[in-house]
């Protein structure tokens, strides 16, 4: 799962459609990793209580790659699994989906029900719309006030975002894609002489 890019979604979005007097939400967000998609989840779940369903499906970077969906109840197969396959068909990673169903008297069948939790969040992803996004780590630099102004244009010259904290030490906690920190990490290490408590 080495690639320098992955698709995910840019914001987060719900979509709503009503098949047959049952009406389905699709809610999805784009996630950093396992635990912010099980919060997505339970904070949809919260929010829906009132729902005759409420099946998640998510896929996460992380090591091991995380991929989970869930039926809610629904037949097997007929729910989490669907919802999982567009975001897969789609190629996208960190990324959460729930999919609320409220039943309207008719029963769907199973094929029904797997093409409304597929439509459910094709139309969320296509609400939220798809990025490109690279894996970024933090990397935070500590030096003193002689060679801050030396952090500072090395991370401005590499095109990193940063936050600066100015206390007895300055502190600058860097989101540097993570294809690129070594090579940041080498660059303050040699413009600081060595200086600069890096973690």
């Amino acid at each position: 799962m080495a690639a320098d890019t992955y698709r995910t979604v840019a914001e987060r979005a719900t979509a709503a459609f009503e098949v047959r007097g049952s009406e389905f939400l699709g809610h999805v967000a784009p996630v950093g990793g396992v635990d912010d998609a099980e919060a997505f989840v339970e904070e949809v779940r919260a929010e829906y209580d009132d729902a005759t369903h409420n099946v998640p499906a998510y896929r996460v970077r992380a090591d091991p790659f995380r991929e989970y969906s869930n039926d809610d109840g629904e037949p097997s197969g007929s729910a989490g699994k669907p919802a999982l396959n567009v975001l897969q068909g789609r190629e996208l990673e960190n990324v959460a989906v729930v999919v609320t169903r409220y039943y309207g008297g008719t029963n769907l069948g199973v094929g029904g029900l797997v093409s409304a939790y597929g439509r459910a969040v094709k139309d969320a992803v296509d609400a939220a719309g798809v990025v490109e996004r690279r894996p970024h780590e933090t990397v935070v630099v500590t030096v003193g006030y002689d060679d801050s102004g030396t952090v500072r244009s090395t991370l401005e010259s590499a095109g990193v975002e940063f936050d600066a904290a100015y206390e007895a030490d300055v502190t600058f906690e860097v989101r540097v894609p993570v294809a690129a920190a070594d090579d940041l990490r080498d660059r303050l290490r040699s413009a600081t002489s060595g200086r600069a408590r890096i973690e």
